[in-house]
C-alpha cells in the first residue's frame, strides 16, 4: 500500500466530516428520529474521524 501524505489524510478527513455534517443536518431536519441505519452510520463516521485525526497526528510526531 502506498503511503499517504499529510494532505491526503487532511482532505480524507474533511471528506468524512463532510458526510457526517450532511447526515446529521438531514436527521435534525426530519420529525420523527433518524432509523436505526442513520445512526450507525454517523456512528461510523465518528469512528473513521478519530481515526483519521489519530494518525495525523501520528504523522505529525515522526517529523
Amino acid at each position: 500500500m502506498a503511503q499517504l501524505g499529510e494532505a491526503d489524510l487532511k482532505d480524507l478527513l474533511e471528506r468524512l466530516k463532510t458526510a457526517q455534517r450532511d447526515l446529521l443536518l438531514t436527521a435534525a431536519s426530519g420529525t420523527t428520529l433518524p432509523s436505526d441505519g442513520a445512526i450507525r452510520k454517523i456512528s461510523d463516521l465518528e469512528g473513521a474521524i478519530a481515526a483519521t485525526e489519530a494518525l495525523l497526528q501520528e504523522e505529525k510526531k515522526r517529523r
